[in-house]
């Protein structure tokens, strides 16, 4: 038996996933974004540009292709922001901000645990082209709002940092390869490449030890110059006035190059390990992937694995909406078999959920079957019932069964809807 790929999922019910997509765009709309959608293929050097070389996605994450004779190398997409801003960027946009998402599979090649796949589904979202960091807080505001009280999350918090300008990193940067320098020796290998690479990331290492010896690293706010920390200052006083609760994590950074400023990210203790079900923030990006400028942006990632696994945890408090009745056309044999498809593109064409068993066995089987799919109303067609233009139609819920007209059967179903 051929099985699937290790680190993908067969999703034999999406109920609850389009539920929770359906909700997102909604409440989207609500905030004048519309939907876009990118080609989940890409040049391999719009992530390598964009994301850096030294990051864990670009360096060992990415699924590359041997591209044709004078094509550059291609890749499935690892995220989605660098390519909206791509697109913004090709079709030479000129709406300023330009505020869009977009829903689907991405790529990376990680070990898969709970929560995380080589395959998965990430709501994106962006504001592009906008430098105002009250749109930070609108953003945030917007996003605790969705799973608040559109989901109903309870159990989360919101981590929040800010990377300050290229100015403040660099100096930061001074401070910090000092302290580490001195603490190096306890330190994994990982971080010892990063430390001379992308020093930053060093605070995404998930080695308990390293981690430890990091509590006491010098803090990016600690430095910022003073307008970005007028900035800093800025956000908390607007995300208070919204009443939105948060965390000062003061070593999170992300794990791609292009962030600045804020950053964030939505935890839940619901999650385990892998507790992070949302992160985003600032970024500027134009420049490195063939623009003239850089376009100051702030957008995230939600993980449509990671919220499915909250939801379930109390999915009995969503209102998700019920299926239609289900209605089955029964022909007791072949002989009923075109009367049977009529009759059931009838009740299709007046929107009437319908279905039709075409594989003729016992009665008794036949209506085993309509129960389990969980059927309201069996319409039966039988000899007696062809020859007198009639239908046989039993409401599996009450029990009760009627004939009535074929012609009259859609009158009936109609009042029985109300």
């Amino acid at each position: 038996m051929i099985k699937k790929v290790r680190g993908t999922q067969d999703k034999i019910d999406l109920k609850l996933q389009n539920f929770i997509i359906s909700k997102a765009k909604k409440h989207l709309l609500l905030y004048n974004f519309y939907q876009i959608e990118t080609p989940i293929l890409e040049h391999t050097k719009l992530f390598i540009h964009s994301l850096g070389e030294q990051t864990d996605v670009v360096s060992k994450e990415m699924y590359v292709f041997t591209a044709e004779e004078k094509e550059d190398s291609i890749c499935l997409r690892p995220e989605a922001t660098a390519s909206t801003i791509r697109a913004y960027i090709e079709n030479s946009v000129e709406e300023k901000p330009w505020k869009v998402f977009s829903h689907g599979p991405m790529f990376r090649k990680e070990r898969p645990q709970k929560g995380r796949f080589r395959q998965f589904d990430q709501i994106n979202i962006e504001v592009i082209n906008s430098n105002a960091i009250a749109q930070d807080a609108h953003f945030i505001k917007m996003l605790d709002s969705f799973f608040s009280n559109e989901l109903l999350f309870q159990d989360y918090v919101i981590k929040l940092n800010f990377l300050g300008c290229l100015q403040d990193r660099i100096a930061h940067k001074e401070k910090l390869l000092t302290y580490i320098e001195n603490i190096q020796e306890n330190l994994c290998d990982t971080c010892l490449v990063r430390k001379d690479k992308n020093i930053l990331r060093i605070f995404d290492c998930k080695n308990e030890n390293c981690q430890k010896h990091y509590k006491n690293a010098p803090k990016l706010t600690d430095v910022l110059c003073t307008e970005c920390k007028h900035e800093w200052d800025r956000l908390q006083e607007t995300l208070q006035l919204l009443s939105i609760n948060f965390v000062h994590d003061p070593y999170l950074v992300r794990g791609l190059d292009y962030y600045n400023k804020t950053v964030f990210e939505f935890c839940s203790n619901e999650l385990g390990a892998q507790n992070s079900f949302c992160g985003g923030g600032r970024y500027s990006l134009g420049k490195n992937i063939s623009s003239k400028e850089d376009f100051p942006s702030v957008g995230v990632g939600i993980g449509l694995e990671r919220i499915v696994l909250i939801c379930q945890n109390h999915i009995d408090k969503l209102s998700i909406p019920p299926e239609p009745a289900l209605h089955i056309v029964l022909p007791m044999s072949k002989a009923q078999h075109n009367l049977a498809l009529l009759l059931a593109h009838e009740l299709q064409s007046q929107n009437f959920c319908t279905d039709i068993l075409l594989e003729n066995t016992s009665m008794k089987s036949m209506m085993r079957k309509t129960n389990k799919m969980g059927a309201k109303f069996v319409l039966i067609l039988g000899e007696d019932e062809q020859k007198n233009g009639t239908v046989s139609i039993k409401n599996m819920q009450t029990g009760e069964s009627v004939i009535v007209k074929q012609n009259q059967t859609i009158d009936y179903l109609h009042n029985k809807k109300v």
